[in-house]
């Protein structure tokens, strides 16, 4: 498994670097935003882990790019930018994890590993599966809704959280739920995680004059498809 980190504190990404290299990882490293950028593009990485401000090009832009071309790796944000406005801005550009510094070396060992797994287990994904609810359909393999005639492209994230809604249609899914079904064991993300995937997946999903899907249940968690109950 390649990986690239791009970050310009060598304090922290030599050091990663060596235990990744420890852990069986081919690992490149960049400290600059264009010399990373450059890397991705000509390299084959299975993972990239990018800080958000870098010289030359930030982390976000180069994860924006990415996506643009519809570039799959698997991204993971290295950030001292923890607030939910920061994370909804890190989530929508594509990248796939978010981790604010400083951290646990172990629970980004871990992010890793589950970054891996997925994108290991979407390469040998079974043909496209596709799931409906009231006018709205998901292409979960090529992470594509469509609604009333709009498409719309998901993140890796977004989209497990809409098939977890769809499959379970009317059903209260709590916050507890919700971080098991996303997350790997030991991988719980920061409260303001959940919050911002939603905020973005209502974004997306529900523009003016459509119906409304996700549902808010104070204090518990949320409840998804066309409903008539009250108290959301």
């Amino acid at each position: 498994m390649r990986i690239l980190v791009v970050d310009d504190e060598i304090e922290l990404t030599d050091p990663l670097s060596r235990v990744l290299t420890r852990e069986g990882y081919d690992v490149d490293t960049a400290y600059d935003g264009n010399i990373g950028s450059q890397l991705v593009q000509t390299g084959r990485y299975d993972l990239l882990i990018l800080d958000w401000m870098l010289p030359g090009k930030t982390g976000l832009k180069i994860c924006q790019e990415l996506r643009k071309i519809n570039h799959t790796t698997p991204v993971l944000f290295l950030t001292a930018k923890d607030t939910l406005d920061d994370r909804v801005e890190g989530l929508d550009s594509g990248a796939d994890d978010y981790l604010v510094k400083p951290f646990e070396l172990r629970e980004l060992l871990a992010r890793v590993r589950a970054l891996l797994r997925r994108h290991t287990t979407d390469l040998h994904n079974t043909p496209t599966q596709r799931i409906n609810v009231a006018d709205l359909e998901l292409d979960f393999d090529n992470q594509v809704a469509y609604r009333q005639g709009r498409v719309i492209e998901l993140s890796t994230k977004e989209s497990q959280l809409l098939r977890y809604f769809m499959e379970n249609p009317g059903q209260l899914l709590t916050h507890t739920q919700i971080v098991e079904h996303l997350w790997e064991i030991g991988e719980k993300p920061n409260s303001n995680v959940i919050a911002a995937l939603i905020r973005l997946l209502r974004r997306k999903i529900e523009v003016k004059g459509e119906t409304q899907l996700i549902h808010s249940v104070y204090g518990k968690g949320y409840r998804f498809g066309v409903t008539t109950c009250t108290g959301y």
